[in-house]
């Protein structure tokens, strides 16, 4: 008889969840010291009246009430904030200074094993003065790692304004607009860079653009990304750095380089966030352990205008993980900082392998050890470490921690679907994905969409396949194989495959032809976000690796 939870969900049993409880309490202190007073939302939320505030996770957990209306399990507080100030306390007198701790659910694939309930500890401010909001906000969530002494922990800074002040420059159309939007909201560095360069816009424009999501550092970034705006004609006053200078003059000694720093490659969620966007970081996670910003429009999207929003939360789950109460993690040993450690960096093996080691050599890495691993798994030399694993894994490794950084092919990238970040095309290991048929049945597939509405893929490559059907406007089914999925098609299974090919030549020995180009691919250097944002060592090997890279091409 089934006694387990379902996937994604677990039991907390006592010892745990006095081991949380201890950790809301120190957490709802210090929030209520401060002067802010709870509140309390429904668990599951009308979907269009969330929508209207925002873009909503996705959410599988979709009922409908007796009255016909879908109803979500809400996978947002801020949301549902937003929409029970404007609806309920418009008359009240700001600013209203309000905290929360509740769960939240989000979807996660199968076998990714990531939980798919949270719980989030955080504070709203509506109503603040100008930057003044952002800066208590930020010093409030300062303060909370400090009193939970969260080891080593820092914040990192970025805002929206300047991007969108720089698109809005650049005067491009609405198609061209929300694509860069989208690559800088998932970190697609390299994709942005692709993108970019083949628009017409100007070269000092797209330099803007493709250099502005890579500025970091202390606050002198800040007159680094005037300097940057002024090339292309950016208005003083649109920046957003005033504010910026503003929010350093507020937060006075938190802004160290141990504690805060800025990196504009934090900004995410465009529709959402209207200025200042902050998370925090700290040794012994991949993942972020508050996430919190501006978000005007959201009040504005419900009808409250010219109202100022800002907060963030806290992650219940991953400040357990860190401060070792039922969860460590045992990516960083105890007492064991970041910094002093090997940096570790992900090598895939198979047909990228040597042309990884040459480039690392390039780059100045030790790499005598690496050339011949033998069957080791991890190879040690002096102040980095080598994982070895399949190409396909490395993104994986990557994003839950077992490295700090890697390189892989960009379809092994898309297919793992994790959070990274994409900093550097590498140029070697090219290769094109492909849709093909037999050649003595083409047209056949047309023939049988035209019936069934649908075609019949096989492939190794499920997300690649799937977003390129969407794309053209098709419905798939898709048949995953792990090998040889040209027969696919020639025993009739499909009518169709997506693979990837370098020559053609298999495809030509099985009297296969390719009717459509999916995509292009080459190897990419990545980072998991906490690692890139907290480790100077990656930014630093991925300016010398994208330095390489320019000087062989010219």
């Amino acid at each position: 008889m089934q006694t387990g939870t379902p996937s994604g969900f677990r039991d907390i049993l006592p010892t745990e969840a006095m081991a949380r409880e201890r950790i809301s309490d120190v957490v709802r202190a210090c929030f209520s010291s401060h002067g802010y007073l709870p509140v309390e939302t429904p668990l599951l939320e009308d979907k269009a009246a969330l929508e209207r505030g925002g873009h909503v996770p996705a959410s599988p957990f979709q009922l409908f009430d007796v009255d016909g209306s879908l109803l979500v399990m809400r996978p947002d507080i801020t949301l549902a904030i937003a929409r029970m100030v404007s609806g309920r306390m418009q008359e009240a007198t700001l600013p209203l200074r309000l905290r929360y701790a509740a769960p939240v659910v989000r979807e996660e694939l199968s076998l990714s094993g990531q939980p798919r309930q949270f719980t989030q500890l955080g504070v709203e401010l509506v109503g603040g003065e100008g930057i003044e909001g952002e800066s208590e906000v930020i010093d409030l969530l300062a303060e909370a790692l400090r009193t939970l002494e969260v080891p080593a922990w820092r914040i990192v800074c970025g805002s929206v304004t300047p991007f969108t002040a720089l698109l809005d420059a650049c005067d491009v159309s609405d198609e061209f607009r929300e694509r860069v939007l989208a690559l800088v909201h998932e970190s697609d560095l390299v994709g942005l860079d692709e993108y970019v360069r083949n628009s017409e816009l100007s070269p000092e424009a797209a330099d803007a653009l493709m250099r502005l999501p890579r500025l970091a550092g202390d606050e002198s970034v800040i007159d680094e990304l005037d300097d940057l705006l002024d090339e292309v004609g950016v208005e003083p006053e649109l920046r957003g750095t005033t504010e910026l200078r503003a929010l350093v003059a507020d937060l006075g000694d938190l802004v160290t380089e141990d504690t805060l720093s800025f990196d504009f490659s934090v900004m995410n969620s465009f529709d959402y966030y209207t200025g200042v966007i902050f998370k925090g970081y700290a040794e012994g996670i991949t993942a972020a352990i508050a996430s919190g910003g501006r978000y005007d429009a959201v009040l504005a999207h419900y009808g409250l205008t010219g109202v100022a929003a800002c907060g963030f939360m806290l992650s219940l789950e991953r400040l357990q993980e860190i401060l070792g109460e039922q969860g460590e993690s045992g990516v960083v040993a105890p007492g064991v900082r970041v910094a002093e450690r090997p940096l570790r960096i992900a090598v895939p093996k198979g047909g990228l392998f040597r042309d990884a080691v040459k480039l690392l050599e390039a780059a100045g890495l030790p790499v005598d050890e690496l050339a011949n691993p033998g069957r080791r798994l991890i190879v040690p030399a002096g102040d980095v470490d080598y994982i070895i694993v399949r190409a396909q894994d490395a993104p994986a490794f990557v994003a839950h921690g077992g490295a700090d950084c890697g390189i892989c092919g960009s379809d092994s990238i898309i297919e793992a679907n994790v959070d990274l970040v994409q900093l550097v095309d590498l140029r070697f290991g090219g290769c094109r994905f492909v849709v093909a048929e037999p050649a003595d049945r083409m047209g056949a597939a047309e023939r049988a969409y035209a019936w069934r509405g649908t075609v019949r893929v096989a492939t190794k490559y499920p997300r690649i396949t799937r977003a390129y059907y969407e794309r053209i406007g098709q419905q798939v089914d898709i048949v995953q194989l792990h090998g040889n999925i040209e027969l696919g098609p020639i025993v009739g299974m499909t009518d169709r495959i997506v693979d990837i090919t370098a020559t053609g030549t298999t495809l030509v020995e099985n009297d296969l032809v390719v009717v459509d180009e999916v995509l292009e691919c080459t190897a990419r250097f990545f980072s998991g976000p906490a690692a890139y944002r907290s480790n100077p060592r990656i930014r630093e090997l991925a300016e010398r690796l994208s330095t390489i890279v320019k000087g062989s091409k010219e």
